[in-house]
C-alpha cells in the first residue's frame, strides 16, 4: 500500500457513484478530508483473512478478487471493481475480515477509519443512509450466497449418499446378470442329459413338486448358523458321494442355500432310476441357481426403485409447492434413506420411534424435508466415528405433531445455545459449514407457525420441532 497525495478531481470521482446521488458536496468533501488516499499495486493484498477491519474502503479505480481458503484450496467468492464501497461500514458489527482481497490491477482507494463514523452521522444523514444501504445490500447478497452454499453442500451430501446407495444394487445387478448369462450356457446340456433319461411322467411330477415346494419355502426358512450349515453340507456331500453323483461341490452349495436336506434327496431318489439321479439333480441345481440369480436381480432392481421413489418423495418432484396435508413420516423416511450412506460410514445406530396415530400436518413437504435434512446432518456431524446413537421420535402433543432428533454426541455448550439459530453462526471449521442450516430450520418452522426448541448436555442433545395440526 502506498499513500498518495489527494487530487482535485476526487470530488468528481465520488459524484460518479450512483450510491452518492442526493448526497451534498460538503458531505462528500468531508469524506475526502477525513480519508487517506492510497494505491495498492497489482497482485498485492488490499486485505487479508484475520486482519482487523478498521476502515471503510471507497474504491475509485481498479478492483480486486476475494478469495477464501477452503480445506487447503483457494475458493473465489467474487470480484469487486470501482466504483464500489467495501470494508467496515456505519453500524456494521464486522470486527475481522474472513477472506483475502487481491488487487487485479493498480487500485486507488479512499480509506476512512471507523472512528469517524459517529462524526459522519452528525455531518450528513444522507451520506450515512447511503452507506447503511450498502451494508444491508451486502448482508442480503452474502446471505443469499451462503444459502446457496448451504443448499449445494446438502445436495453434495445427498448426491454422494445416493451414488453410494445406488452403486451397491447396480453392481449386484451387473454381477448377477453376468453370472446368469454364464450359467444359462450350461442349461441346454443339462436339460438334454436329464431328458434322455426317459424318466416317467409321474416321477417328473414328483420331482417338480419337491422343487417348487423348496423354492416357495426356502425364503421363510430360518437362516442356518455356521455350524449348522457345515453339518448340513457334510450330510448332503456324503449322500451324493454314496449315490455316485457327479459335480458334488456345486450341488452341495446350491442345495444348502435352498435348505435341501438328505430327506428331500431321498424322496427324489425314490422315484427315479439310480443312473438318472446325477443328471436330474444337476438339472434341479440349474433351476435353483437360475432362481437365485433372478431373485438377486429382482431385489437389486427393487432397491433402485425404492431409492428413486425416496428421491421423488424427498424433493417433492411431482407436486406444486402448495400447503397440503403431509405425512411427516414419509419425509423422515426418505431423508434417512438419503443419509443412510453417512450413517453406515460412521457406524451410527439409528432408532426410529415413530408413533402410529400421527395426523397429517398442512405444510410444504419439500420445506419440511429441509428441516429433517439439517437436523439429522448436524446430529450426524456431532457424533464420533463409532458408538454414535441417533434417535428420531414422533408423537402427538395436544394440538401439535412433534418430532425429536436426539443424539449422544458431546452436546452444545450452554454459552452458545442461544446463538445456534443465528444466520452464519457455526461451530464448525472454515469450509465445513456455512452457519445457515439451523437458520433455515428456524425460518421454515416459522413459515409453518411451528416451534423449535433445544435441550443439550454432554451425551444427550435433543432438538424438538412441533407443527400445529390445523
Amino acid at each position: 500500500m502506498k499513500k498518495i497525495e489527494k487530487t482535485p478531481d476526487l470530488l468528481d470521482q465520488l459524484r460518479a457513484f450512483d450510491l452518492f446521488e442526493g448526497v451534498e458536496d460538503e458531505a462528500l468533501q468531508w469524506l475526502i478530508d477525513r480519508s487517506d488516499y492510497v494505491m495498492y499495486p497489482k497482485d498485492t493484498p488490499i486485505f487479508q483473512a484475520g486482519q482487523k477491519a478498521d476502515h471503510m474502503q471507497v474504491l475509485l479505480r481498479g478492483g480486486y478478487v476475494v478469495r477464501r481458503e477452503n480445506k487447503g484450496r483457494k475458493q473465489e467468492l467474487g470480484m469487486w471493481k470501482a466504483p464500489a464501497v467495501g470494508g467496515v461500514l456505519p453500524f456494521s458489527r464486522m470486527k475481522d475480515t474472513q477472506a483475502d482481497g487481491v488487487c487485479l490491477e493498480d487500485t486507488y482507494v479512499l480509506l476512512l477509519h471507523r472512528g469517524c463514523f459517529v462524526e459522519m452521522v452528525n455531518i450528513s444523514y444522507e451520506l450515512t443512509q447511503a452507506l447503511v444501504t450498502v451494508m444491508t445490500n451486502r448482508v442480503r447478497d452474502f446471505q443469499q450466497m451462503r444459502l446457496m452454499d448451504e443448499k449445494l453442500m446438502a445436495l453434495g451430501k445427498m448426491s454422494a449418499g445416493l451414488a453410494h446407495e445406488l452403486n451397491n444394487p447396480a453392481s449386484a445387478m451387473v454381477r448377477s446378470s453376468r453370472e446368469l448369462h454364464r450359467h444359462l450356457v450350461q442349461t441346454p446340456e443339462r436339460f438334454k442329459a436329464a431328458i434322455t433319461m426317459r424318466v416317467e411322467e409321474s416321477a417328473v411330477d414328483r420331482i417338480n413338486e419337491i422343487l417348487f415346494e423348496r423354492v416357495a419355502a426356502a425364503p421363510d426358512e430360518p437362516e442356518l448358523g455356521l455350524m449348522e450349515r457345515e453339518e448340513r453340507s457334510d450330510d448332503i456331500n456324503d449322500w451324493l458321494a454314496d449315490h455316485g453323483v457327479a459335480e458334488i461341490a456345486t450341488l452341495v452349495d446350491t442345495f444348502a442355500d435352498w435348505h435341501f436336506t438328505v430327506e428331500h434327496l431321498d424322496r427324489i431318489a425314490e422315484v427315479i432310476p439310480r443312473e438318472a439321479l446325477s443328471p436330474v439333480l444337476q438339472w434341479i441345481e440349474t433351476n435353483l441357481t437360475t432362481e437365485s440369480l433372478v431373485t438377486e436381480i429382482q431385489a437389486a432392481s427393487n432397491r433402485i426403485a425404492e431409492l428413486v421413489q425416496s428421491i421423488k418423495v424427498y424433493s417433492h418432484m411431482d407436486q406444486e409447492p402448495s400447503l397440503e396435508p403431509v405425512d411427516i413420516h414419509e419425509g423422515i423416511r426418505s431423508t434417512v434413506t438419503m443419509l443412510n450412506h453417512v450413517l453406515k460410514k460412521k457406524n451410527i445406530t439409528l432408532q426410529k420411534k415413530l408413533a402410529q396415530d400421527i395426523p397429517p400436518v398442512k405444510a410444504l413437504a419439500g420445506e419440511l424435508n429441509q428441516v429433517w435434512t439439517n437436523l439429522l446432518s448436524n446430529a450426524i456431524d456431532a457424533l464420533p466415528q463409532s458408538g454414535g446413537r441417533l434417535v428420531i421420535r414422533t408423537f402427538h402433543e395436544r394440538d401439535c405433531v412433534c418430532v425429536e432428533v436426539e443424539d449422544n454426541g458431546p452436546g452444545i455448550p450452554e454459552d452458545i445455545q442461544s446463538r445456534i439459530f443465528e444466520p452464519f453462526f457455526t461451530t464448525k471449521g472454515i469450509g465445513e459449514g456455512t452457519g445457515m442450516g439451523l437458520d433455515i430450520v428456524r425460518r421454515v418452522i416459522d413459515h409453518h407457525n411451528g416451534s423449535v426448541s433445544l435441550s443439550s448436555k454432554p451425551g444427550c442433545t435433543v432438538f424438538k420441532v412441533c407443527f400445529p395440526v390445523q
